[in-house]
């Protein structure tokens, strides 16, 4: 399976984006799909996360109330609907999929269960 990551830009802060996760050659539905950032000079931080089959989702607490990720079977495709941006939100967020899945619901956050990840896709917040 290939990940395409799509949908970052420049946005001022209280702003909203949403990035999607295209997937070919595999099914995301039957995965669990995750999505990851990485800031200039940190670590990778894991963001949110959907779980395969159920559709469960996980969210990082600096996230929480701001961030929607959903999946649209039709379309092969997840989402990550990022609303009150703050500039703290600035990174490359990258999709990735844990295939087959095998992280249990309470490791979702953690990036070693994801084998497949996308390009990545710039998210610039400014204040």
């Amino acid at each position: 399976v290939q990940l395409q990551a799509s949908g970052g830009g420049l946005v001022q802060a209280g702003g909203s984006l949403r990035l999607s996760c295209a997937a070919s050659g595999g099914t995301l539905s039957a995965y669990n799909m995750g999505w990851f950032r990485q800031a200039p000079g940190k670590e990778r931080e894991f963001v949110a996360a959907i779980r395969g089959g159920g559709g469960s989702t996980s969210y990082a607490d600096s996230v929480k109330g701001r961030f929607t990720i959903s999946r649209s079977n039709a379309k092969n495709t997840v989402y990550l609907q990022m609303n009150n941006l703050k500039p703290e939100d600035t990174a490359v967020y990258y999709c990735a999929a844990d295939r087959p899945p095998v992280a249990i619901y309470s490791e979702l956050h953690n990036g070693r269960h994801y084998d497949v990840w996308g390009q990545g896709t710039q998210v610039t917040v400014s204040s």
